[in-house]
């Protein structure tokens, strides 16, 4: 089976890449993540994916697109929780790429962080499969979440503090009033 990986950063992706070619699929990995704030931060993680994939031999294809105003305003009008749409967006992207350019199916990356949400993460894919005509391959990659860190610290890349969009960057710095005790 021939696998296009959704791929969000570089310590991200050591674990699932692994794992697919321990069980003998082949793979390329596919970035496109238009929800990295500020641009800046986008080029950093591409950065550190590309060294990453070029010391493993892995293909990489990097859509360089990078519609931030049209993810923003999806994030904003998404009517359940924002990350919704942010994998949304994702998703469908590496669905249609797939599909198009004769993949056997895709997964992505996200699936390997224990802080993202993993059944809405899983539900969207099935979702994009659906509608692009293309399988989404399923793995809970968390169970190698620290496998993952352990060789990203090792090679000391570049690990990004926050998911990626400028909400979660906001709520990383942002100091939050205390509550008063009800007594």
């Amino acid at each position: 089976m021939n696998i296009l990986l959704h791929a969000c950063c570089g310590p991200c992706s050591i674990y699932p890449a692994k794992k697919l070619q321990e069980d003998g699929y082949n793979f390329t990995i596919y970035f496109f993540n238009p929800n990295i704030h500020p641009y800046k931060e986008l080029k950093h993680r591409l950065n550190t994916l590309r060294e990453y994939c070029q010391l493993k031999k892995y293909k990489l294809i990097v859509d360089k697109s990078y519609p931030l105003e049209k993810c923003l305003q999806g994030m904003l009008n998404e009517p359940t929780v924002r990350c919704a749409y942010c994998y949304r967006v994702r998703l469908e992207a590496a669905a249609l790429y797939a599909k198009e350019n004769g993949f056997d199916a895709f997964s992505t990356t996200l699936l390997v962080s224990p802080y993202q949400k993993h059944d809405l993460i899983k539900a969207i894919a099935q979702q994009a499969a659906l509608k692009y005509d293309i399988p989404f391959y399923y793995e809970d990659y968390r169970v190698g979440y620290q496998e993952g860190v352990d060789i990203s610290l090792e090679l000391e890349m570049y690990r990004q503090p926050y998911c990626g969009c400028i909400f979660s960057e906001r709520d990383r710095y942002e100091k939050k009033p205390k509550q008063k005790v009800k007594e």
